[in-house]
């Protein structure tokens, strides 16, 4: 009963900030295809206000909240600082007790799919985009060392990613550890309104890198690295776990970051006419919008700017599995304008997009590191 006061506690100090001005009607992928207020954010903080308010819901309302992306394009736009990603994990929590059985069932299978590497790698390696490609190298002259996160599925699906990366920092000097794949950031759980199970990952990931003496903690894939980012959201600041995971998070870093201000010149690109699809966790969650871009630029690429470039490509987690017709008609709109300037390559900084976007095109789809280590 103290979590569900603390939880309405920050649910109406979030819905408060709402002042109704509809600047996020503009920017809302599912508003813009459907036209229907309730699938918009300023709908679905009435829905939940009145589902907190007065218990007041029906089958309607799940799939109103349902069909949120969570892709944080509203708070990119919002004049008044509404926390919406944090508001709608607190409804989707309300309700999905009230939620039918096989709806129930279906999610719980999905969640122990995806993070659970003896279920998931078998299906992966059949599925896999990419191997890793060629020998992994160690730094001619060590001048640190960095954590980076393996992450759940991109290890099965992707595994040139995080390879690539360990060669990358290693001609720049740098030695990695890679998480374990059993280690997941908790971003399915949490997102799925399994908070137990979200809490409980969290916590022992917490108590795990605190072990490590590094300075910094890589993310590749930019879902991931939001997750970690917010993990001193998660907790009261009177709770033990609070000032761990402040630590934990200040020292997280998405790979452009930590890359920015390095010289990269040195590296073997891989020269080729790209187009980069900038992951909503990377320009509405982490507010990086740009960054790679600048990167890809300063190293020689021409980056042609991208239509809509602020609406989600539909994958976002696990919402392509479970609203495919929505997910589907948002990748459609997503290849049409990054094909447009017919490039050779599609990149991306997030596993999720990756792969949901070559689902959909026979131009390749790459992470953007992968172009570093040619």
């Amino acid at each position: 009963m103290q979590t569900d006061h603390i939880q309405n506690f920050k649910a109406n100090e979030i819905i408060r900030k709402c002042v109704h001005c509809g600047f996020c009607l503009a920017t809302c992928p599912t508003y813009q295809l459907l036209g229907d207020e309730l699938d918009s954010p300023r709908g679905r903080i009435y829905l939940i206000k009145s589902s907190l308010e007065d218990n007041h819901f029906s089958d309607q309302s799940i799939l109103h909240l349902d069909r949120c992306l969570t892709c944080r394009a509203c708070e990119t736009t919002c004049p008044s600082g509404v926390e919406y990603g944090n508001l709608v994990d607190i409804g989707r929590e309300f309700i999905e007790s009230k939620r039918p059985l096989w709806q129930k069932a279906y999610r719980y299978s999905v969640r122990k799919l995806l993070t659970t590497p003896l279920l998931f790698n078998p299906i992966g390696f059949m599925a896999r985009h990419s191997k890793a490609q060629g020998g992994l190298i160690k730094p001619p002259t060590k001048i640190g060392t960095v954590l980076l996160l393996g992450g759940c599925v991109q290890p099965a699906l992707a595994p040139n990613i995080n390879h690539s990366i360990k060669n990358i920092l290693a001609k720049l000097g740098y030695d990695t550890i890679e998480t374990p794949q059993k280690q997941c950031c908790g971003a399915v759980d949490q997102h799925l309104s399994a908070l137990d199970d979200a809490m409980s990952k969290i916590k022992t990931n917490i108590d795990a890198w605190l072990e490590f003496d590094v300075d910094v903690i890589i993310s590749s894939a930019s879902g991931c690295g939001l997750m970690v980012k917010d993990y001193a959201s998660i907790f009261d600041e009177y709770d033990p776990y609070y000032q761990k995971a402040i630590i934990i998070s200040n020292k997280t870093k998405d790979i452009a970051e930590f890359l920015v201000d390095k010289d990269l010149t040195q590296l073997n690109l891989e020269r080729t006419n790209v187009v980069y699809q900038e992951p909503c966790t990377m320009q509405h969650g982490q507010q990086l919008s740009g960054l790679v871009n600048s990167i890809l630029t300063s190293l020689g690429y021409t980056t042609t700017p991208v239509v809509d470039s602020h609406l989600c490509c539909g994958s976002a987690g696990t919402y392509s599995i479970f609203q495919p017709k929505l997910a589907q008609t948002l990748k459609i709109n997503k290849l049409k304008h990054l094909q447009a300037s017919n490039p050779q390559m599609i990149v991306t900084s997030n596993i999720g997009c990756l792969i949901h976007l070559q689902k959909g095109t026979k131009i390749p789809v790459k992470h953007w590191i992968e172009l570093l280590n040619g």
